[in-house]
């Protein structure tokens, strides 16, 4: 795809020399020659580049303020900034505002395309890394064959062609957000954007400015994540962060599908599908008062509920096999050689959930340790609780063999049962014990059965 610079300035002459210096580097351009058209020209299409100079026709900093719209559309736009009036004060004001380069009139052609190359240069660096980590999410699958993960595959694909509205339940790290992604890439909205927006990262003044946008009295408009979202998704992450009184405004855009932006006059149709997320236990916040159930009941037409990891031991070893694959191919190192049964990540309570593990797998991968030993060493050492004193430090050499014997059959028969989800017969099966047999030793040596 070839380049396409955005050339903003009020002298024809001006214009027409940087057109022709761009065009002969093999760049597309647009031109512009007063603030109204500059603007137009954005709002329709954002460039690649953008030069601008100071002044315009409207005011003696217009050129900053186009810079300042276009930054609140997409910051990663390289901006070159030119003027004929330059000072110091300037110079900071445009640079502290994102631009780019500052140059100044009558500008040096060989600098001024040396600016535009680097500028080139950047933004498809950025574009580059942006769709390696778009890919990268998007190539991640939803892994396990628990229950709750073959429950939640089939609801994806039932509920992604429809316009129905989605809570995503689950505890920080299960992955609600690939959920959500997974949503978008199979739904009518994939060719549309998917925009986030977290709740929890958000100041309390900031929610409705985030969700609706501003219009701003210089002209300028500020697009929140609903108009970001246009003929795509919208996730709404951790919801139940979101102050209650915007809480009823979203209840408001929901009923009558529009809104108007901060300061704006205008109704703005929606043309979002949203899917919302929390890792709270949302029906407790509605008795707690925190959350509006009328609000809830509109956004909950389909519920997808997550479970923690601890909960699909199972899914344990799949998970540590698929990260250990993706990781080491990331990394373009050789397979990482992990021990799938090792007790000790089956029996670990995991409170980051698939997050937590995949980091782990992340981790070995990065220090690279050649012996199963060290791998072992590197896993209890970054699983480790500062009050660890569980059985499993405890030398079997010093107890008496009653003790040592149950305190093995305790935590053996604890991993398979969560290996195999809690289910008797598939447990009794694999270790070789009548299932009545199973039942009765499981309640002599305490152990409580999973549901």
């Amino acid at each position: 795809m070839i380049t396409e610079i955005l050339i903003i300035d009020d002298n024809a002459d001006i214009r027409n020399i940087i057109n022709d210096l761009i065009i002969d580097a093999g760049y597309k351009t647009r031109l512009a020659a007063n603030y109204n058209q500059a603007l137009a020209e954005i709002d329709k299409k954002l460039p690649d580049v953008a030069i601008i100079d100071v002044k315009l026709d409207k005011s003696d900093n217009d050129g900053l303020e186009l810079l300042s719209h276009i930054k609140t559309k997409n910051k990663d736009i390289p901006v070159i900034i030119i003027t004929g009036h330059a000072n110091v004060e300037m110079a900071v004001k445009a640079l502290k505002s994102g631009a780019f380069e500052f140059i100044e009139k009558p500008f040096n052609q060989e600098r001024l395309l040396n600016f535009i190359n680097r500028a080139v240069e950047n933004i498809n660096l950025k574009n580059q890394n942006k769709d390696f980590e778009d890919k990268l999410f998007y190539s991640y699958e939803i892994i396990g064959n628990s229950p709750n993960i073959d429950k939640i595959n089939n609801q994806i694909n039932k509920i992604s062609l429809s316009e129905s509205r989605i809570f995503i339940n689950g505890p920080i790290g299960s992955g609600k957000e690939l959920v959500a992604r997974k949503i978008h890439k199979k739904s009518n909205r994939y060719s549309g954007p998917f925009v986030v927006l977290n709740g929890a990262l958000l100041d309390d003044e900031k929610y409705e400015l985030e969700l609706f946008g501003q219009e701003k009295k210089n002209g300028v408009i500020l697009y929140g994540a609903l108009e970001k979202a246009t003929a795509g998704i919208l996730l709404i992450d951790e919801i139940s962060e979101i102050p209650l009184e915007t809480q009823s405004k979203i209840l408001r855009v929901l009923i009558d599908q529009k809104f108007k932006r901060i300061d704006g006059n205008h109704d703005i149709k929606v043309n979002v599908r949203i899917i919302c997320s929390s890792s709270k236990d949302i029906k407790k916040e509605i008795i707690l008062g925190n959350f509006r159930e009328d609000l809830y009941h509109r956004l909950n037409v389909f519920e997808i509920n997550l479970e923690p990891l601890k909960n699909r031991a199972s899914d344990i070893p799949l998970l540590i096999q698929y990260f250990s694959n993706k990781i080491a191919l990331n990394y373009n190192l050789k397979k990482l050689q992990i021990d799938i049964n090792d007790s000790y990540l089956l029996t670990y309570d995991w409170p980051g959930n698939v997050r937590e593990l995949r980091n782990l797998i992340e981790r070995i991968a990065i220090l690279s340790p050649d012996t199963n030993e060290k791998i072992s060493n590197i896993i209890k050492e970054s699983l480790k609780k500062p009050d660890d004193t569980t059985s499993k430090n405890i030398n079997p050499l010093s107890v008496p063999l009653k003790e040592a014997r149950e305190n093995f059959e305790k935590e053996y028969l604890t991993t398979q049962l969560k290996k195999f989800n809690g289910n008797i017969s598939k447990t009794a099966n694999f270790i070789g014990m009548e299932r009545s047999a199973l039942h009765r030793k499981l309640k002599g040596l305490g152990i409580k059965e999973l549901n």
